[in-house]
Parts: C-alpha cells; sequence; structure tokens
C-alpha cells in the first residue's frame, strides 16, 4: 500500500539546542482557544515554543513547551508580594529528582524608583547572571548578559514585510548566538508572567 505522506526528513533546526542566531515571532496569545499563553514561531513560520494556561491568567505554575507537547522547564511563583520567580528544567528521566529540587534559575523582579524602568535580575545555577529590562512604554525588551554587559536578545514590535506595525501582542525576537534558546525562551516567559501577559 502506498503512502498518503512521503516520509519527511527531520530538520536541521532544533529550537531547544540551537546555540546561532536566530529571528523568532512571538504572539502573546495561546493556541488553544479562549486561552491565555504564548506562542513562538521561527523564521519559516513553523510553531517551535508555547505557553498554555487554558482560562486562568498568572498562574503560579507555567510549562514551557516544544511544538511535540515537551514540557522543557516549569516556572513556580514562589513569594507572591516579592516578585520571585523559580524556573526548574525538565528531564526526560523521570527518575532524575535533581532537576526538580534544584532551581535551573532564578528570577527577582525590581523596579527603579527613580526611572520607573522594570527590570528583572536572573540567577542561573552556573554563576551566570543576566537582566532582563523593559525599553520605554511599549512591548520592547532586551535581555543582557551581565558579566559581560553584552545583549543577548531583544524583542520589538513586529513590521510586516511591507512596513505596517503589527499589534502589541506581536513581537520580533532576535537572539544572538552563542546562548541556548530554550533558555532565552524561559527568561521569556517569566518576562511575560511578570508584566502580565499570560
Amino acid at each position: 500500500m502506498a503512502k498518503v505522506y512521503p516520509d519527511q526528513k527531520e530538520p536541521t533546526f532544533s529550537p531547544c539546542t540551537s546555540y546561532g542566531p536566530h529571528t523568532y515571532t512571538l504572539w502573546m496569545k495561546s493556541l488553544v482557544f479562549n486561552s491565555n499563553g504564548c506562542t513562538v514561531y521561527d523564521s519559516n513560520g513553523l510553531v517551535v515554543y508555547r505557553v498554555d494556561n487554558y482560562d486562568t491568567k498568572g498562574r503560579r505554575d507555567v510549562n514551557l513547551l516544544d511544538l511535540r507537547g515537551r514540557v522543557l522547564c516549569t516556572i513556580h511563583k514562589r513569594l507572591l508580594g516579592f516578585g520571585r520567580w523559580d524556573v526548574y528544567r525538565s528531564s526526560d528521566d523521570s527518575s532524575n529528582s535533581e532537576n526538580q529540587e534544584k532551581p535551573w534559575f532564578q528570577v527577582k523582579r525590581c523596579h527603579e524608583m527613580m526611572t520607573g524602568k522594570l527590570t528583572c535580575q536572573i540567577s542561573m545555577v552556573e554563576c551566570q547572571k543576566y537582566c532582563i529590562e523593559k525599553i520605554g512604554a511599549k512591548t520592547a525588551f532586551r535581555i543582557v548578559n551581565t558579566d559581560d554587559g553584552d545583549i543577548v536578545a531583544h524583542a520589538k514590535q513586529k513590521h510586516s514585510s511591507s512596513g505596517v506595525i503589527l499589534g502589541s501582542d506581536v513581537l520580533t525576537l532576535d537572539v544572538e548566538g552563542g546562548i541556548d534558546h530554550s533558555l532565552v525562551m524561559a527568561f521569556v516567559t517569566v518576562f511575560g508572567l511578570i508584566c502580565g501577559r499570560m
């Protein structure tokens, strides 16, 4: 019997393990009807990451998923009044409880009183430190490696190819090389939760 759909080659780009520069489109909506979340598309228009909160906005536990629905990390809001989130990396090995005991990284919300600028400090288990800075009053933000000051990713409102500005819930995210893209997406997810967008 002939196959209706021929076997397709697996894409050479794997977003979860990629370390090269890449541009994504963030749609601050869930693919699930009448649900909260975020959907991330690659430069070919394929879904690569998603967050689905279903009917609850601002949940205490949120999962970042890949295209196939595999949980990449779980984000847990720790202290309601102090704005701290712990992010746990998921493991394919369910017997490995170490990943569930130690956070992959922690995020603390900071608000500079003098400038009114919203920032988030990120502390990694490996002693790396990052910062997410909101840029202006719009939805733009950037992720900075605080050790060397390099911008590892930045997001801004998306423009169509003809120059039309799309809605405030559609962003372009440019990720530089040398960083795990799933880590950047986890940062973006936490920042979306902090800003009340998911």
